[in-house]
């Protein structure tokens, strides 16, 4: 018996103890199932917060970009208005203007105070609106539309400044959901007297709030200032109740207090759970301060811990089967194969979401050469290399009238901060280009934009030009970037172009940008390019420098004429052969622009002359001469009125400088027209005066405030699509051309 209790025994005591390995390592399996459970939940919470702040952040900057946008489309057009005041029925053309040169405003108007015009009655507003692709114009006040209680109206006639209104059904107006942002309108005594606005359809809003969310079964929802539900996946509560109606009839109270923060602006996030007793997690934040709108994006627990909760039943189960240290072994190993997949995973997501990103930004630049196929003046070629997956630097170009519109940019420090300060320095070019034409106003109002609340202290380094491919003259200004190198139709002068020190755009406000000007030759191509190419290191950390820079453009010449692809792709082999296998330290960015006028121009068709003695009181003879020039150049009346007005303002002011008091002499005034263009050349033969060197007066101020001088001329580039002067044999000649609009549409390259 006892060798028997002997065999036993030790059999017993290894049985103890593997139960007791087995329940150790189930205490510890289920110890790290609850631990990591935990912490795997927080990290996803973590996550699913800065998704949903993600989410937040991006709506609400494509929301204010927009409506900078807007607001930027109004004021740039108030001074139209005010210079109209005079001319009540030429305003439904601006308010067609104002829908014509923006995609997203479906609606304008001028809304004037009570009997402003007599003549018009008590309420006098024209409209313009978009329905069916068609714009349609109307007169807005009428008995069962009383503009003048509207919020729209009242708001900005009381504060005197800019006002989003809350979202509306315009029943009587433009018949849709919309928000209205509005700006006054003051007559030459300062007051005032009317308010033009712009209307936003709340259908884009909806898209753009409903796009993309962060889960499939996620949602957002889009509240204004009062808590109107604005967008949200259910239409029937659009704009039909408010936040604080629908929570009232939930069973949770923390609803109402998310509406009560979203209302006073906070953001935050909070646990709520919906009649069905489903666990829901909330993010808010508000998009704007102007409008007072808030955004709340909605996920449900059960899609956010869905997998989370399916990994720790299966750990369950392999726990129960297992029991034992070969199972805990087993189950820590595919742990961490697992845990090794999804660090593979987040990496993938992250390039591809880089990889995304970057195409974004790509596609933003042009990238299809050439640009312009019928155009036979100019030739443009450029390509950009981010040194990461995004990059800040940018380059762009188009076609305006007969102008060329061309920048090169560098922003400050790389990656995604540059990548997005890039973006809006891009779309404020083409904005802000699109309505002024002179490079150093441009370089201005864009540095005015990047470095109001610039709390990263971004900034651009910028090169503007201007070239009127029909004189081959180019304005330009730069603002702290490389000079650009000319090089010569046959590749034997080449040399930087002389640029003013001025600060990079973004630096600070009111900086005064100088303009420069040049007459590009025949055949002449101006290089620009980042400092990504003059400062780019090998492995001994020498630069490219401007001597390479110089002795590449030289070569890129030697077989015969120098072409702009033909300088980029022999400079992009030259820095690649430079650097070898170092890693690209910045981005580097090309553009090249070559001058290439054909000797035939366009038969001019049409020619008229009328020529002034130096006698203010013959000017009023100049009417009947423009009225029948617009007539036959196919002008509307507004544009006529424009046109005679900038013609009339320029001869008053050379018979008042060009001829001093006394001083007899004639003024020639000489009209062609062509296809494309009205040209309206004023010469005459006293001392030498230059208007065009006259600064725009700066039209916020008061007329206490203003200088003496400058509106004449300042309302003439207004009027008018280019002004150019030359002093030649003895005589001042001055240059109007204004664009054929209904002929002749801008020209923009694909991006």
């Amino acid at each position: 018996m006892k060798n028997i209790f002997s065999r036993f025994t030790p059999k017993s005591q290894r049985s103890k103890s593997n139960i007791a390995i087995i329940l150790t390592a189930a205490i510890l399996i289920e110890a790290t199932s609850a631990i990591q459970y935990f912490y795997a939940k927080e990290g996803i919470r973590k996550e699913v917060e800065q998704r949903a702040e993600g989410e937040l952040q991006a709506k609400s900057l494509e929301i204010r970009n927009v409506k900078n946008i807007v607001e930027v489309a109004v004021a740039n057009t108030v001074w139209a208005v005010e210079q109209r005041l005079s001319e009540p029925d030429s305003l439904e053309a601006v308010t067609r203007m104002m829908l014509a040169s923006n995609e997203y405003i479906v609606g304008s108007t001028v809304a004037f105070k009570p009997y402003y015009y007599k003549s018009k009655g008590r309420q006098f507003a024209p409209y313009s609106y978009k329905s069916d692709g068609k714009t349609i114009s109307k007169q807005l006040g009428t008995k069962e539309y009383d503009y003048h209680s509207m919020e729209w109206y009242t708001k900005p006639m009381q504060t005197g400044s800019g006002y989003w209104s809350e979202p509306y059904y315009d029943k009587g107006g433009g018949e849709m959901m919309m928000a209205t942002y509005s700006k006054p309108i003051h007559n030459p005594a300062g007051n005032i007297v009317a308010v033009l606005t712009a209307d936003v359809s709340l259908d884009w809003l909806s898209q753009v709030i409903n796009a993309h969310h962060i889960y499939p079964g996620s949602y957002n929802v889009l509240l204004s200032r009062e808590g109107q539900i604005m967008a949200c996946p259910v239409e029937t509560l659009i704009m039909r109740n408010s936040l604080e109606h629908v929570s009232s009839k939930m069973e949770d109270s923390t609803i109402s207090h998310i509406n009560r923060k979203m209302l006073a602006g906070e953001n935050g996030q909070a646990t709520v759970r919906d009649d069905k007793g489903e666990k829901k997690y909330v993010f808010y934040d508000q998009m704007d301060d102007d409008t007072g709108w808030s955004m709340a994006v909605v996920c449900t627990d059960s899609e956010i811990f869905h997998g989370l909760r399916h990994v720790t039943f299966m750990l369950g189960l392999l726990m129960l089967a297992g029991m034992g240290l070969l199972g805990f072994i087993i189950w820590h190993s595919a742990r961490s194969a697992r845990r090794l997949e999804q660090i593979n995973t987040e990496k993938k997501r992250i390039q591809n979401e880089l990889s995304v990103a970057r195409a974004i930004q790509m596609s933003m630049l042009p990238k299809s050469f050439p640009p312009y196929p019928d155009c036979d003046s100019i030739t443009i070629y450029g390509q950009q290399t981010p040194a990461k997956a995004v990059g800040g630097d940018l380059y762009d170009f188009y076609i305006r009238g007969n102008k060329l519109f061309f920048c090169i940019g560098d922003v400050s420090g790389k990656g995604v901060p540059a990548s997005l300060v890039m973006a809006v320095t891009k779309s404020l070019f083409r904005t802000i280009s699109a309505h002024v034409s002179e490079p150093d106003n441009i370089v201005s109002q864009l540095s005015d934009s990047i470095a109001e609340d610039n709390d990263m202290d971004m900034f651009v380094t910028l090169f503007v030009g201007v070239i009127d491919m029909c004189t081959g003259n180019m304005r330009y200004c730069n603002a702290g970037h490389d000079a650009p190198l000319l090089i010569s139709e046959d590749g034997k002068h080449l040399g930087l172009l002389p640029v003013d020190s001025n600060i990079p755009a973004g630096v600070m406000r009111d900086w005064h940008f100088t303009r420069q000007e040049t007459l590009i030759d025949k055949g002449t191509t101006i290089f620009l390019y980042t400092d990504g190419l003059t400062e780019a290191e090998n492995f001994e950390h020498k630069q490219f420098g401007e001597q390479r820079l110089h002795d590449t453009a030289k070569a890129a010449c030697i077989d015969g004429k120098p072409s702009p692809v033909t300088i980029i792709e022999q400079m992009t082999e030259a820095v690649h052969k430079f650097v070898g296998e170092a890693e690209q330290s910045d981005d580097l960015t090309m553009m090249a622009v070559q001058y290439t006028p054909q000797k035939d121009r366009a038969n001019i068709q049409r020619q008229h002359t009328i020529t002034l003695p130096n006698d203010i009181e013959k000017v009023p003879q100049l009417h009947e001469f423009i009225s029948s020039i617009a007539e036959e150049a196919g002008l509307d009346m507004s544009e006529s009125m424009g046109v005679d007005l900038a013609v009339e303002e320029t001869v008053v002011n050379v018979m008042n400088y060009a001829y001093p008091k006394g001083t007899m002499g004639v003024v020639n005034i000489v009209a062609t027209t062509d296809e494309k263009y009205l040209t309206i050349t004023i010469s005459d033969n006293g001392k030498p005066f230059d208007p065009t060197k006259q600064s725009d007066i700066d039209t916020t101020l008061s007329a206490e405030e203003r200088p003496i001088g400058g509106l004449g001329i300042y309302l003439v580039r207004q009027i008018m699509d280019d002004i150019s002067y030359e002093r030649k044999d003895g005589r001042n000649i001055l240059s109007l051309r204004k664009v054929l609009g209904h002929k002749v549409e801008e020209q923009v390259p694909e991006a």
